[in-house]
């Protein structure tokens, strides 16, 4: 076990190249089973969920190469199509692989799924839409059985944008007979990286990155190189984080318009930013408090709600955040708190009073962006902050504490003793 130790107070300075996005590759990763021909993916970032679906990859057949700064993946034509609770318990992404299993090998057998505990997050738009298109399913002992005599292309309307499942039935889609088509799809950047990546396996989508995706299917896919966008939620942490510690920082690797909710609402709170093609510079700014409300792509993203929350702390007046997304995402409330963060909750709202001076306090990582506002609050605390359970932060922030610490922070990971 390791833990974080972060001395507030410091300005920050210099540039930080952003990594490849996590929530981008997983479904990349998974889409690996739709082909017996070899796919290289560049620049995978090292991050625990990354290990996770490589080791399930792994248990699936798939033979996994460390190639240069990335993975070479070559599924063989004999899997044994089960992913086991033990792989797939903390990482709800593993769902993913139901949809290629399906269209490849006719078969699945796949554990409910883990991850943080932000909310129930069910995974029924995954499971009756898969039945729409030739699935017989059945969840037995925690297991989600799944056989087809041949997936075929169906209309689908989903209740609610689910960016899981928009990626699970176009995955499964492109080996369908027929054509797919995908209402009420999910917008987020991700789901047009996975769509433009199918496309060069070979796969027939169109429409990514609007409500409406067309997938027509195809007999085979072949093999590609390909690299993942640029993290847009790693991204939104470090501007937030330059803008918070009053810090001129250069934030690169990746494309503003990922984030163009977060960067509005920030000029809209009175931050100085030059935005660039692929990059954010933040320059010292007079905060306001703000309202915000959580919604899917474009909306402003739950993925930022908790580091938006600690920004809020340094900002004049008294702030908002509603959360629509995720019923139990303000676990990260009680630890901020512990800091002297003045905040109220009611509902799905919280209320941050700004200005209140915080102080170095021991502190617990409850979930992945959790984890990132109390580091962001450390940076703003007096004291040396210790922050515990830093594997939630290890699930999706590459090499945090060296890149903070490379802008200036004053930030270490050292072991701890917790149980």
């Amino acid at each position: 076990m390791e833990k974080l130790i972060v001395t507030g107070g410091s300005k920050l300075s210099g540039e930080v190249k952003i990594s490849k996005a996590k929530n981008a590759y997983l479904p990349l990763l998974s889409a690996v089973l739709l082909t017996e021909e070899e796919i290289t993916f560049e620049e995978v970032p090292n991050l625990r969920d990354i290990q996770t679906m490589n080791k399930l990859l792994g248990y699936l057949g798939v033979e996994v190469t460390p190639r240069d700064n990335g993975f070479a993946y070559a599924s063989s034509n004999d899997s044994n199509c089960e992913a086991t609770y033990d792989l797939v318990k903390t990482m709800r992404a593993s769902i993913c692989v139901l949809g290629p299993l399906l269209a490849r090998f006719k078969k699945a057998k796949v554990s409910l799924p883990g991850g943080c505990a932000i909310g129930t997050r069910p995974i029924d738009l995954h499971l009756k839409n898969l039945e729409k298109m030739g699935a017989v399913i059945n969840i037995d002992a925690g297991y989600v059985e799944a056989h087809t005599d041949g997936l075929k292309g169906a209309h689908i309307s989903l209740d609610f944008p689910s960016v899981g499942a928009t990626e699970n039935i176009m995955m499964a889609a492109t080996l369908a007979k027929g054509q797919t088509i995908i209402d009420n799809a999910a917008l987020e950047p991700e789901i047009t990286d996975l769509g433009d990546f199918l496309n060069k396996l070979g796969a027939n989508v169109s429409g990514h990155g609007t409500s409406k995706i067309t997938i027509d299917g195809v007999p085979k896919l072949k093999g590609t190189r390909y690299k993942a966008i640029g993290d847009r939620i790693e991204a939104a942490t470090y501007i937030i984080a330059g803008l918070m510690t009053g810090s001129n920082i250069k934030v690169t690797d990746f494309d503003p318009g990922h984030i163009d909710n977060v960067l509005e609402k920030l000029k809209g709170m009175g931050a100085k930013l030059e935005i660039g093609n692929d990059f954010v510079e933040t320059f010292p700014s007079k905060l306001k408090a703000a309202t915000v409300d959580t919604a899917p792509f474009p909306g402003f993203p739950t993925d930022v709600q908790a580091q938006m929350m600690a920004l809020m702390l340094v900002c004049d007046g008294t702030s908002i955040i509603t959360e629509n997304i995720f019923e139990n995402r303000f676990m990260h409330v009680p630890e901020i708190q512990r800091l002297g963060a003045k905040i109220q909750l009611k509902g799905s709202s919280a209320m941050i009073e700004g200005g209140a001076p915080l102080t170095a306090a021991p502190v617990m990582c409850t979930d992945l962006r959790a984890s990132a506002a109390l580091v962001l609050a450390a940076l703003c605390s007096e004291g040396d902050t210790e922050i515990l359970r830093i594997y939630h932060l290890d699930r999706g922030y590459e090499n945090l504490a060296n890149k903070l610490a490379a802008l200036g922070a004053k930030i270490s990971r050292v072991k701890t003793e917790e149980f």
